[in-house]
């Protein structure tokens, strides 16, 4: 398993984790009412994660050989959804983040799947400022292409969301 750890600035609520052949457009129009909920939207190479800070956030990533067997009893939310990455190369920045100098991370060509944790959603200071609000990202191959799913729902003013 490969670890790398990022601070990605989150603006607009979100960062990217996409094929780097794909087209850098406006993929503003995935982010559905139901897409905010799970704080996740997809698109044909593309994962656009939804944070609850406006600022730089914690991201951490992981590309594994295998599904991961974690205890998600420590997350608020976690999903899942696949990432075609034809290219090789995972582009991973913020979503005003100059594409060209993004981080990359190299992989093999091929099909994966993202399951994305997020953690201390609650934590935040009462400007949404500053918290400790974690973000992991598990990827592994997987030509299944599984739809996006929620695995774990996080909670919102004592309410399953």
């Amino acid at each position: 398993m490969k670890q790398l750890d990022y601070k990605l600035f989150a603006d607009f609520f979100q960062f990217y984790l996409q094929d780097e052949s794909c087209p850098n457009d406006d993929p503003g129009g995935l982010w559905t009412r139901e897409a905010l909920d799970r704080l996740l939207a997809v698109g044909s190479g593309i994962v656009m994660v939804g944070t609850v800070r406006n600022m730089t956030v914690p991201v951490t990533i992981e590309i594994r050989e295998t599904e991961p067997d974690d205890d998600l009893n420590k997350w608020d939310q976690v999903n899942e959804c696949p990432l075609d990455v034809p290219s090789g190369r995972i582009v991973v920045a913020g979503c005003t983040d100059y594409f060209p100098d993004a981080a990359r991370i190299t992989v093999s060509p091929g099909s994966y799947r993202v399951r994305l944790y997020y953690g201390n959603l609650d934590a935040l200071s009462e400007d949404g400022l500053e918290g400790r609000d974690v973000y992991r990202v598990a990827i592994w191959p997987d030509d299944a292409h599984v739809a996006v799913r929620v695995i774990k729902q996080r909670k919102i003013e004592g309410k399953s969301h």
